[in-house]
């Protein structure tokens, strides 16, 4: 046992020495301290940071140290960076709004489409369910749009173009974007301030500002700040065909990852808003993998008419004394698919004479 410890701790520190991860990533980058020197002047969507006042740049420094010794969290925020900013700089340019803005979804989600905070926000922008409805969002049971890069990133204009009418200063409107406008409007005027750099706010929005200037810094300069990443490294920008379908009935989402010829998980990653595993009866807009678009809304309807004859045939009258539970094990087939199947709560309580559909277990090839 003693030889084999002594082989682990030798290649240990031969790790260590040449420094692990060394083929990705060269063991050597700035200094943290060099990275917090020469911050000069900065601006934020054209308004000046007042870096002279030393608790101002004490924020700063401290933001920008976290974000730089997190090198993992910022090495995705590069390489999601093409994903997803070209298209926000084209939607900000459009609205006639600053380019620095985009910079506040890093801050949010890390653009990251599911992300949820304790409060309750979610997505990309990390709405409020109650100000994403107010921006038209919509979010119910079956769809959830903040989970939506362009309907999310759209309310986002419309909610910071607001907030920037209501307190003539966009450092204001996105820390009241943070916090709230009302909150924001009542610590103003009771403080007799509309500085936000002076402003004492709750800690999360005062830190919020210097969260994406730690952004803007590092992605405008990554190499200044040791990350080295190549064309190749960057994921790739989003690429997909649009389809608009009318469902007269609910319909599987598996029907459409048949008709696009792709998988499940591709057709809910490009559409992460929905959820579950159905479409609701209404018109949708689906993003399906870019080139599947031809042939797609032939396969469709085939697809759906094969779908429809067999819910027919796989209808099962409940008797007396079933349960989910016995007849999952009657039939076979495990407990959730019975119930995603027939929309069911796994608690539901089931009476004799209701129908559900039950396909058939598939079996291995």
């Amino acid at each position: 046992m003693r030889w084999k410890k002594f082989v682990l701790l030798v290649t240990l520190l031969l790790l260590a020495e040449k420094g692990y991860g060394a083929s990705f990533e060269p063991i050597s980058f700035p200094s943290l301290v060099s990275s917090i020197r020469n911050l000069d002047s900065l601006e934020f969507c054209g308004e000046p940071v007042p870096l002279e006042i030393q608790e101002v740049r004490e924020r700063l420094e401290k933001e920008l140290l976290l974000s730089i010794w997190d090198r993992p969290q910022v090495i995705l925020w590069l390489k999601r960076s093409r994903r997803y900013l070209p298209r926000i700089e084209k939607m900000l340019q459009q609205s006639k709004m600053p380019d620095d803005l985009k910079y506040v979804a890093i801050a949010e989600s890390a653009l990251r489409p599911h992300v949820g905070s304790i409060k309750g926000a979610i997505g990309f922008w990390q709405f409020m369910a109650d100000t994403g409805r107010k921006y038209g969002l919509v979010i119910n049971d079956y769809v959830d749009e903040r989970r939506s890069f362009f309907a999310s990133t759209r309310a986002a204009i419309r909610y910071l173009t607001d907030l920037h009418k209501l307190l003539e200063s966009w450092t204001l409107a996105v820390a009241a974007y943070n916090m709230g406008e009302q909150g924001l409007q009542t610590e103003i005027m009771v403080q007799e301030s509309r500085d936000y750099y002076r402003l004492y706010l709750p800690l999360e929005t005062q830190r919020f500002i210097f969260r994406i200037l730690s952004a803007k810094l590092i992605l405008s300069d990554p190499a200044k700040y040791g990350f080295l990443l190549t064309d190749k490294d960057y994921y790739c920008t989003l690429s997909y065909d649009q389809i608009n379908i009318d469902c007269l009935q609910e319909i599987p989402i598996r029907i459409i990852a048949q008709a696009a010829k792709a998988d499940f998980k591709v057709i809910k990653d490009l559409n992460p808003e929905l959820r579950g595993h159905y479409l609701t009866t209404g018109n949708h807009n689906i993003l399906i993998p870019k080139g599947t678009l031809k042939g797609f809304h032939t396969r469709y309807m085939r697809l759906v008419k094969d779908y429809l004859e067999a819910r027919k045939e796989r209808i099962y009258v409940v008797r007396d004394g079933d349960n989910l539970s016995s007849i999952a094990d009657q039939f076979d087939i495990p407990l959730e698919a019975l119930i995603i199947w027939n929309r069911l709560e796994l608690n539901h309580v089931i009476h004799p004479g209701d129908r559900l559909i039950i396909f058939p277990k598939q079996k291995n090839n």
